[in-house]
């Protein structure tokens, strides 16, 4: 992702160690999953309300909200994570004092083929993201339903049964006292003989249930049996829970509520605090740092209570809407995302204004891949990614290791000594100790040398690998999109290619409501997809539009339009030493299939409201988890000094919200412009 997690909302809460209480470790009364009993789940949840950064956007908040389901059956928003992972943040620390730095390193629309838009009406001033709060994004399920926390209550199955501690004696409940008070965690205990199977296996569950970070098992004392208790001695996941109740499916579904924090960061933080690994969550597609997000998560045989638990000390995430299935949750498995975007600030002719957010709503926006497709660096992912693909490696190699503007000391020094002596070893020695791509691939040049350069490269993920070299294909696509618009207009032409057949969910505002419903509309498979070419007596049929159109990533097995946009594809493809027609590649994560993506995109129940207010840090929407406290929405303040415009709209998966709005706020999208309208 473009942005960073603030790592002090990274420290895991300190808890204690708890003491036996047979009364406040038994089960509660909990209502039913669903309910919205608002004072209870407060008690229940108990999850801290946001404390906002006051400010000045900073200028990693790059905009709008990366989508799952990507063009290519290979790459995900998991790979976003990886290679965000491996990012240097010196240039967003620096760029907060200096935004210039952002200005004169960063891609800027036109270098990546943003160049057309759909309308010619004018465009007007407005700040996106001044405080995360202005960018609510909920995902929609595969059934179009809107994912919400809407209840941190237990479901049904959780409270069937109750587990106390009334089961052990009291000299029992002292020797376990002993195993959780060891601060070492090497103490072992031995609970009294018990020849009674039943009872066993129930001081067995109430262990597992009561003490999350205990383990037991059954030992021999002399002739009879015996249950040991010690503290977990893995972070497997599935091996220390192995001993799963049948009664209950294998995965816990989940609402993950997160505030200015990055899916994956969220995802690493509970699986460390829950003592399991971060592969065992599955989740849809992940969603921006800088926003305010829900989406719906499974975990492996993890308990609902075990998830609850964690809220009272959890900061700026909540979790809810427990429920168990018996599948995860895969990626790609959502419809598209619901937006919630205020633009304050805003200046211009609101009759004017109207006119292009009707004019979006009806003939919506070229669906160009974003900004953040390209990083957020000196170096666009795309170049990186031509490289690969003309196995250029030296070049490739350079390319991630030279000198970049606006860095930090210590990393500008360590990539000079790499450009002026490649000497891997040495270069290691000097950059700045934390773990990266530059690392990475630093390590594997150590390990392979100068003759083993393509496996030095694939010491960096290959997740990463993958994200440069389709970059490279969304970079094609962009421009592609743009000559298509101003050579060819908005009507589809003889040789156009559309989709043969697509899928769709129905949607509403809110899931149970008699309220607006619309359709998004969304390619299920963009790899897999079968097109068809436009004739002539398909286009008298009149039974196609503009908004069936689509164009095809590059890639060795796609079909080519049938008209002058296969030669735009050739010419730019053979300036870059590339070749449509050999994209094969003898190392087999190069060799792109290619897909396809819609030229445009209309916005589905899209609507938008004018509000005034005086205070730049007044929140002017209702989030999930303050609506679970009871919180109304805040109200329009009567000859207020400021305008905001709040958007909100439905997008398919893999569009970039950032394109909608600058379609009708036709203002430069990237993060270093947008830092300069909040220092205004």
């Amino acid at each position: 992702m473009a942005d960073e997690i603030d790592d002090c909302n990274l420290d895991e809460p300190k808890f204690k160690r708890p003491r036996i209480n047979s009364e406040s470790l038994k089960t509660g009364e909990t209502r039913d999953a669903g309910q919205s009993d608002k004072g209870e789940v407060e008690k229940q949840g108990n999850c801290d309300q946001r404390n906002e950064t006051d400010g000045k956007l900073r200028s990693e908040i790059v905009t709008g909200v990366k989508h799952v389901l990507h063009e290519n059956p290979e790459e995900t928003d998991e790979m976003k994570a990886n290679i965000e992972q491996g990012k240097d943040s010196s240039i967003e620390e620096a760029s907060e004092d200096d935004p210039d730095i952002l200005r004169n390193t960063c891609a800027s629309e036109k270098d990546v083929g943003i160049l057309e838009f759909v309308s010619n009406l004018p465009g007007f001033h407005g700040v996106l993201k001044q405080r995360y709060t202005d960018f609510i994004v909920r995902e929609r399920d595969l059934l179009g339903n809107l994912v919400r926390l809407s209840d941190t209550s237990l479901p049904r199955k959780e409270k069937n049964k109750d587990f106390g501690l009334d089961v052990l004696s009291e000299e029992e409940k002292e020797k376990i006292q002993q195993v959780i008070d060891d601060k070492e965690k090497k103490t072992l205990a031995t609970l009294s003989p018990d020849d009674d199977k039943d009872h066993r296996r129930l001081v067995h569950r109430t262990i597992r249930e009561n003490f999350a970070f205990l383990d037991s098992d059954t030992v021999d004392v002399g002739n009879q049996k015996a249950v040991r208790v010690f503290h977990k001695r893995d972070s497997s996941g599935r091996q220390r829970n192995s001993r799963w109740p049948s009664e209950i499916e294998n995965y816990c579904w989940f609402v993950l509520y997160k505030e200015n924090k990055d899916t994956m960061d969220a995802i690493n933080l509970l699986s460390k605090l829950l003592r399991i690994k971060a592969g065992i969550f599955g989740y849809a597609g992940t969603k921006d740092r800088r926003a305010v997000t829900t989406q719906q998560v499974s975990v492996y045989r993890v308990r609902a209570e075990q998830l609850q638990e964690l809220n009272s000390s959890l900061r700026n995430l909540c979790l809810g809407n427990f429920q168990y299935c018996k599948e995860p949750l895969k990626l790609g498995s959502l419809s598209g995302n619901h937006f919630i975007i205020t633009l304050r600030n805003v200046v211009g002719d609101h009759r004017e204004i109207e006119e292009s957010l009707k004019s979006l709503k009806i003939n919506g926006f070229i669906n160009y891949f974003g900004l953040q497709r390209f990083g957020t660096t000196s170096v666009p992912t795309h170049k990186i990614g031509c490289a690969l693909l003309l196995s250029n490696w030296s070049e490739a190699i350079d390319l991630l290791l030279n000198p970049r503007s606006g860095e930090s000391d210590d990393l500008t020094a360590a990539r000079q000594h790499w450009k002026d002596t490649h000497d891997a070893k040495e270069t290691l020695k000097k950059l700045p100790k934390r773990k990266g791509i530059e690392s990475d691939l630093l390590l594997g040049l150590v390990r392979h040398g100068p003759s083993g350069l393509v496996k030095a490269l694939q010491s960096i993920s290959r997740n990463t690998r993958l994200m440069y070299v389709h970059a490279y294909q969304s970079y094609v696509w962009n421009y592609v999109a743009s000559k298509r618009i101003k050579e060819h207009g908005m009507k589809p032409i003889i040789g156009d290619l559309v989709v043969a057949s697509k899928s769709a969910a129905s949607c509403s505002l809110d899931t149970g409501t008699s309220g607006p419903q619309d359709t998004v509309e969304f390619i299920s498979e963009p790899s897999r997809t079968s097109v068809t070419v436009l004739t002539r007596d398909l286009l008298e049929t009149g039974q196609f539009t503009i908004h069936d159109v689509v164009l095809p990533l590059p890639g060795y097995d796609v079909v080519y339009p049938d008209n002058s946009l296969k030669d735009e594809y050739r010419k730019i493809m053979a300036n870059d030493g590339l070749d449509i027609d050999n994209m094969r590649h003898k190392v087999k994560d190069y060799s792109l299939s290619g897909a396809y993506r819609k030229l445009l995109v209309k916005p589905s129940l899209m609507s938008w409201r004018w509000l005034r207010y005086n205070d730049v840090k007044q929140p002017l929407v209702v989030t999930d988890k303050e609506a679970l406290s009871g919180a109304l929405e805040p109200e329009s303040v009567p000859d207020g000094k400021y305008w905001a415009l709040q958007l909100e709209f439905t997008l398919p998966t893999s569009t970039y919200a950032t394109m909608a709005l600058r379609e009708v706020l036709r203002s430069d999208t990237s993060s270093a412009y947008q830092s300069t309208l909040n220092q205004e």
